[in-house]
C-alpha cells in the first residue's frame, strides 16, 4: 500500500525513482537508524548525490526516536536532500517554528509507540494468565493443539494443553527437589540414566 502510494505521488510530480529501499520486520522505534541498514545505505546514497527527493509514505517510516530521528531528518535536509512524504508534504528548516514541528512529529511516534508496547505486553500477560497460547515454544509439559478457537483475524489458533508424558517428568522432578533427595545438576543425569531426554534428544 505504501509503495504504491509512493509511486502514485511521484508519478503526479513527475519525478524519476533513482532507487527503492523497503524494510521488513525492523522496528524504526526499537533499533537505532546507525543500526539499519537501509537508512545507512541511503544516507550513503545522499552524500554521492544519487538522488535529489528522499519520499516516504509517512515520516515516521524513517523512524520513531524522539532523541534520534528529528535529526536524522534534519541530516538529510542540511545535505542538499528535500525530505518529502506522501500524507505530510515536505519537511523544511527554514525557521524555528519548522525545527519544532519536525521535533513534535517525532515526539509523538515515539509515545505512539511506547503506549502500543504496554498494551501489547499487558494483553499477552492477559491471555497467559487465562492459559491460553500467545506464540513461542509451550514450557516443558504442555502440547500445543488447535481446538476451533478462532482468533479476531479469523485464523484459527493453538491453544495450550498438558502433555501426559511430560507432566509426569515434571511431576517427577519436582519431588525429587522438594524432597531434598537431589539438586539440579544430579535430576538431570538421573533423567538421563532413565532413559527421558529433553525435547532436543539430547
Amino acid at each position: 500500500m505504501q509503495r504504491e502510494a509512493c509511486h502514485d505521488f511521484v508519478k503526479k510530480r513527475g519525478w524519476i525513482i533513482a532507487e527503492e529501499f523497503v524494510e521488513k520486520g525492523i522496528s524504526g522505534y526499537k533499533v537505532s537508524s546507525d543500526n539499519r541498514e537501509a537508512m545507512q545505505e541511503i544516507k550513503k546514497a545522499a552524500i554521492r548525490k544519487a538522488f535529489d527527493v528522499l519520499l516516504v509514505f509517512m515520516f515516521d517510516r524513517l523512524g520513531r526516536r524522539d532523541d534520534e530521528t528529528p535529526f536524522v531528518v534534519e541530516w538529510f535536509v542540511k545535505n542538499g536532500i528535500e525530505v518529502w512524504s506522501v500524507v505530510e508534504g515536505e519537511q523544511r528548516f527554514e525557521d524555528h517554528i519548522d525545527k519544532l514541528l519536525n521535533y513534535i512529529r517525532y515526539w509523538q511516534s515515539s509515545g505512539e509507540s511506547l503506549k502500543t508496547s504496554i498494551r501489547t505486553k499487558t494483553r499477552m500477560e492477559q491471555l497467559t494468565k487465562e492459559g491460553l497460547f500467545v506464540g513461542g515454544t509451550p514450557p516443558y509439559g504442555y502440547k500445543l493443539c488447535k481446538l476451533g478457537r478462532i482468533n479476531k483475524r479469523g485464523f484459527e489458533v493453538h491453544d495450550v494443553l498438558v502433555d501426559a508424558r511430560e507432566a509426569a517428568v515434571v511431576r517427577m522432578v519436582f519431588d525429587l527437589y522438594c524432597s531434598g533427595k537431589m539438586g539440579t545438576y544430579q535430576i538431570a543425569q538421573y533423567l538421563s540414566k532413565q532413559g527421558i531426554p529433553a525435547r532436543s534428544g539430547n
